[in-house]
């Protein structure tokens, strides 16, 4: 009896051993100038970013504009999902909208998570299929060990991050986007006859600090991420687990205190984030070839892993998926007339070396809930991957039955192996996941 006693509650503790260790305390203060550390704790263990969600979901829709892909009048209709979330939020209908200006100020000011939800909407076709985004982009940015889930930070266990990453993207804001990043110092701002003021309340008293963020779940305790400015010094603070909002600001204070002296006072405009203690690195533009495409609308994957994302390979393992069914963007891409669907392609892709040499090429993006989904990234893709895909045609094929039915997005008429690597090519350089098939003529 003893004996089976001590195996439960070891295996109890097995069990609870990750929870607890995403959960602690942590905290990290960095030298912008120079990616020097300049205080550290637990700087590297995973926790729940909460609200600093918000910073990344900002940096994509700064990302957007500056691609044109939408301005600050931009509309954005709130659906039904995003006005379901729960507060902080700004209470817009659904069905009513806001422009991205105030989405962002709402996510910067009251943290408003319907805010959130429908920008990701705006920008991913699906709020599940722009936390793919989110993740894949602080990938590029190196925060190495972040999963994004969701827009907001509402609670979600599988939603992690360390103060490493979280000052890397503090970095990448203010490097990327400094016209942008100066709305984080944003106090109040009015709201359709409300006066909403911010909830970070070190800003309006610490000298110098011009943002960022403050977060709060159960889960993750009271967070903040911090950037000072003083003189030519600039630093970045983030505290992670406080266990009240005064505690963590009062931590913060005097992080920052004893660090703003040892930082350096020269070395420039130059932001650099430290992936690492040991080996600093400059955060990447957002100018990079790589920057993000803003497709459509993606399958939702329920199990995401701490490691680097890939688009799920659906209909290889359609059970171990879960799709919403709002996935279908509110602005289709006029060039959808143009996709033809068909449910005769093969049912399975062929392997590499058995496909004949003479035989037709094709390449597959994702798998998405909907044939209109599915059309709707093609046609996206296709408007983005330039002259490797202009003879190129976009079908859809239906995989599964019922609750676990997903609808490939393939390009098919490439006459070479040589021709579809290109069109790959020129897809992964947009951030498409893409794969290489052939059918049999």
């Amino acid at each position: 009896m003893r004996k089976l006693l001590a195996a439960i509650i070891t295996a109890t503790l097995v069990v609870a051993a990750p929870l607890s260790a995403m959960a602690g305390s942590a905290s990290l203060i960095l030298d912008a100038r120079t990616g020097k550390v300049l205080s550290s704790e637990n700087a590297d263990v995973l926790n729940h970013p909460a609200s600093l969600t918000k910073m990344m979901t900002i940096y994509m829709a700064f990302e957007a504009i500056n691609r044109g892909k939408m301005n600050w009048d931009t509309p954005i209709v709130m659906s039904k999902y995003a006005a379901s979330r729960p507060p902080t939020k700004l209470g817009v209908r659904p069905g009513q909208s806001i422009t991205v200006r105030e989405a962002i100020l709402g996510m910067i000011t009251k943290s408003a998570n319907d805010a959130a939800a429908a920008m990701g909407e705006k920008l991913g076709g699906s709020e599940s299929n722009f936390a793919r985004l989110m993740t894949q982009r602080a990938r590029q940015l190196g925060m190495s060990r972040t999963t994004f889930v969701n827009a907001s930070g509402l609670p979600d266990g599988r939603q992690i991050t360390t103060a490493r990453d979280m000052s890397t993207l503090a970095i990448a804001l203010m490097k990327n986007y400094p016209r942008e990043y100066r709305l984080f110092s944003t106090a109040s701002f009015n709201f359709r006859g409300r006066q909403i003021r911010g909830h970070n309340n070190l800003m309006y008293r610490y000298q110098g600090m011009d943002g960022i963020k403050t977060g709060y779940t159960n889960a993750s305790g009271f967070n903040l991420v911090s950037a000072v400015k003083d003189g030519n010094r600039r630093v970045v603070g983030v505290v992670l687990g406080g266990r009240t909002a005064r505690s963590r600001d009062d931590k913060m204070a005097a992080l920052l205190d004893k660090a703003m002296g040892r930082a350096s006072s020269s070395g420039g405009a130059r932001l650099v984030a430290s992936v690492n203690s040991r080996e600093p690195v400059e955060v990447a533009s957002a100018a990079d070839a790589s920057d993000l495409p803003v497709p459509a609308s993606a399958p939702r994957v329920e199990d995401v892993a701490p490691a680097a994302p890939e688009i799920a390979r659906s209909e290889l393992a359609p059970k171990a998926l879960g799709y919403l069914s709002d996935t279908v963007p509110q602005e289709r891409p006029s060039a959808l007339d143009a996709v033809t669907p068909t449910a005769k392609l093969a049912a399975s892709a062929k392997p590499l070396g058995s496909i004949a040499s003479t035989g037709d090429w094709q390449i597959q993006i994702s798998a998405a809930p909907s044939e209109d989904a599915a059309r709707a990234l093609l046609a996206q893709a296709k408007s983005e991957g330039g002259a490797a895909l202009k003879t190129a045609s976009p079908v859809t094929e239906s995989v599964g039955k019922g609750a676990n039915k997903v609808y490939r997005a393939r390009f098919t008429g490439f006459q070479s192996r040589d021709a579809a690597t290109s069109a790959c090519d020129a897809l992964k350089k947009r951030s498409y996941d893409c794969m290489l098939l052939g059918e049999h003529g």
